[in-house]
């Protein structure tokens, strides 16, 4: 099938086929005589599996490793297990990051009175020093709590 209906079948958009082609995450697809890509039932699978990983967060670099070992069928179960539990524990991670800014923009906005005036808690925080990137604890306002930080 040609990269239009390898992309209908995948839900894979071509230019993205075209880049998982370029860095190597898919072997190049055979050619035509009219030099078009021709997609197998193989690379429609792979396809599919990659799909799959990226909207379950991989990085293309995982998944690189993850078709590697879907591929060998002689792989022991272990070491995909481990990506994975890598991967939930980067994800955790980043659930807390979130969780923590979301605190502290709630925070902010509560400290906001959203009217007239042009005192900002917000722009006040935003433009504060603060010692590491990412959210950062605000100070107390007007009786409210400090916001979690990371």
């Amino acid at each position: 099938m040609n990269i239009g209906q390898a992309s209908r079948a995948t839900g894979v958009s071509s230019k993205m086929i075209r880049y998982y082609e370029s860095v190597g995450l898919i072997r190049p697809a055979d050619r035509t005589e009219s030099n078009y890509r021709d997609f197998s039932d193989r690379d429609v699978n792979e396809l599919r599996f990659i799909r799959r990983a990226r909207n379950l967060g991989f990085s293309v670099e995982e998944i690189t490793h993850l078709l590697s070992l879907w591929r060998d069928r002689e792989r022991p179960s272990r070491d995909v297990k481990a990506i994975a539990e890598k991967h939930v524990a980067d994800l955790d991670a980043r659930i807390a990051e979130m969780s923590a800014m979301a605190d502290t923009l709630r925070d902010l906005a509560r400290c906001c009175a959203g009217d007239d005036r042009p005192d900002c808690p917000i722009l006040t925080d935003l433009a504060a020093p603060h010692a590491a990137p990412g959210p950062a604890p605000t100070k107390t306002r007007r009786g409210s709590k400090p916001a979690a930080s990371s």
